[in-house]
């Protein structure tokens, strides 16, 4: 069997080990069994082969997998769903008080209660959302 195609297998078979493993190393090391397949398709010797694979490797487990595990181990920038509510403004579309009310939050209407129990927010005030439970919004008076 020919040397350049030994290569592509190992290739082949580290990246489908990556899938499952998600480490970057076996994408990195399956990236460098490429490259030595391109030496070897080339006509570079097996020893020189080898020499390139560890060179690729090496470079690739030391200076590109600590980029990508540093960019999928990030926190998450944005919020999303009832997440992103929190903190908005909200308007009151009828009274809220511990009974409940309504709210419009970006043109959706919500049903909500106040942060403060004993508070009673008018019809039309400016509110801000404190937290979502279930689907009911927990609001404070703007001042």
């Amino acid at each position: 069997m020919e040397p350049w195609l030994i290569w592509l297998t190992v290739a082949a078979v580290l990246a489908a080990a990556e899938i499952f493993t998600l480490t970057a190393a076996l994408g990195l090391l399956g990236g460098a069994a490429l490259v030595s397949a391109g030496a070897a398709g080339v006509g570079a010797p097996v020893p020189v082969q080898f020499v390139v694979f560890t060179l690729v490797s090496a470079a690739g487990l030391l200076f590109v997998r600590p980029v990508a595990m540093r960019n999928l181990r990030a926190p998450q920038q944005e919020r999303f769903g009832i997440d992103a509510l929190v903190g908005s403004v909200a308007h009151a579309v009828t009274e809220v008080s511990a009974r409940g009310g309504r709210v419009r939050i970006g043109g959706e209407e919500w049903t909500a209660r106040p942060y403060d129990e004993t508070l009673v927010i008018p019809e039309g005030a400016a509110v801000d959302v404190m937290e979502i439970t279930g689907s009911t919004a927990i609001v404070y008076p703007r001042e």
